[in-house]
């Protein structure tokens, strides 16, 4: 069992060296793979959700909806919090390592031949085990923008987009508008589509180029699905829906004023899909308090963990922060990723917290880590209560001596060991 587990663990660490310091977009190697597989993702009935935050709160919200209905669902996301196993699951249960290793095995080769990333080889081996695993349904997130990422090879019975805002500049444009067109490369020709609430300029950049392209028009689920009243509650978030002029009282077990609109996105997009995906008020006020999703507004004790890794995350974490009143002192540790705009994410966290220890996350690439001791800088310069922490561990042991809330934040590898200090047997722990 120990050789397995070794084994299990350095093929991982093998297929995450293929993950270098910059993304490499386009289909052409993800088809490749995919045609040595026997096309599988032809054989598919999927889901597509792209956006800048909330995808995966909206894959989530998909997938208990759909599993309510009596479904064999398949779900893929990333990146991962703990396991690399999280990524691909069918039916509340991760895919085996027994099976990503005779994946890995079989194809390595080829996926060498080609240059196949990280994020293409683990995209193929989802959609080879989907259709092994005989899904009704797989919801398919998207990893790095829309058209050029390698879910892109799916052609899926409706597709959605959360949300816009500025990330990714290296690789999906410096404008909202720019930005908002990379994902919409989602959109095909006959699958409806579905947007969320998102700036004006990108909703018109995307009907825009929905109507350049010859698609048909896209549904606003905001529109649709006409949300008010959103209140955060101890268990989630509470919102009034009116549809087709009937209204509910529904709850999602996500916190967070917009997990009304993500959940408002899922119901959209089940309803475009056709009659035998589309839930009814009162089966989503069944099915939505049953929701979760770790690491988002994730409460476990005196701690509360949140991935917001963008300043448009960061804003939506500090808006919930202070709705729900979190015990204080508030102290946040906070490892943030070189690449994002991590000056802004501090100042927006700043306002919300008493004091911040900046840290570094041991699973963050190196090419990727930031330099807390320039952040630091920034902070002090700021006037900001600030230290830095490097070891992340000795940071959460300072801050919940200190705290009576200790927020942990700035991204998915900081959560993910976080968890896995706090909570070592997650997520099978209770």
């Amino acid at each position: 069992m120990d050789r397995g587990l070794s084994e299990y663990r350095q093929t991982i660490d093998a297929l995450f060296a293929r993950t270098g310091a910059t993304s490499k977009l386009g289909l052409e190697r993800t088809l490749a793979l995919l045609a040595g597989l026997g096309n599988p993702h032809r054989d598919l009935t999927t889901l597509h959700v792209a956006g800048t935050n909330g995808k995966g709160s909206a894959v989530a919200t998909l997938y208990s909806l759909l599993r309510s209905k009596g479904m064999r669902v398949g779900r893929y996301t990333s990146p991962h919090l703990i396991d690399f196993r999280e990524r691909i699951v069918v039916d509340d249960r991760e895919i085996s390592e027994a099976d990503v290793l005779a994946f890995l095995s079989q194809w390595a080769t080829a996926a060498d031949r080609l240059g196949a990333t990280f994020f293409e080889i683990t995209t193929a081996m989802a959609l080879d085990y989907f259709v092994r695993m005989d899904v009704d349904i797989a919801v398919i997130e998207t990893g790095l923008g829309g058209r050029l990422d390698a879910t892109n090879v799916i052609t899926p019975v409706a597709a959605g987009i959360t949300s816009i805002a500025i990330d990714h500049t290296d690789y999906l444009g410096t404008t909202i508008e720019e930005i908002a067109r990379e994902k919409a490369g989602i959109f095909k020709p006959g699958v409806p589509s579905v947007i969320g609430r998102m700036p004006a300029d990108a909703r018109v950049a995307i009907e825009r180029m929905v109507s350049d392209a010859g698609l048909a028009s896209v549904t606003d689920s905001t529109r649709l699905y006409e949300c008010s009243n959103v209140m955060l509650t101890e268990g989630g978030t509470a919102f009034t829906v009116r549809y087709a002029g009937e209204e509910a009282r529904l709850s999602t077990g996500l916190i967070g004023k917009v997990q009304a609109d993500n959940a408002c996105v899922a119901l959209a997009m089940l309803r475009v899909a056709g009659n035998d995906y589309a839930v009814s008020l009162g089966e989503a006020r069944e099915v939505l308090p049953t929701v979760s999703l770790p690491g988002r507004f994730q409460r476990l004790g005196n701690y509360v963990l949140d991935v917001a890794h963008n300043p448009d995350g960061m804003r939506s974490l500090a808006a919930t922060a202070e709705a729900v009143g979190l015990a204080r002192p508030l102290i946040a540790v906070v490892g943030i990723l070189a690449d994002k705009n991590w000056r802004e994410m501090l100042a927006v966290l700043s306002g919300i917290a008493d004091h911040l220890i900046l840290t570094l996350a041991p699973s963050a690439p190196a090419t990727r880590a930031w330099n807390p001791a320039e952040a630091l800088a920034l902070a002090v310069a700021s006037g900001w209560s600030v230290e830095s922490m490097p070891d992340l561990a000795v940071a959460l042991r300072a801050a919940e001596s200190a705290g009576a809330t200790v927020l942990v934040t700035g991204s998915f590898h900081t959560v993910g060991d976080a968890l896995r200090i706090i909570r070592p047997g997650f997520p099978d722990s209770s």
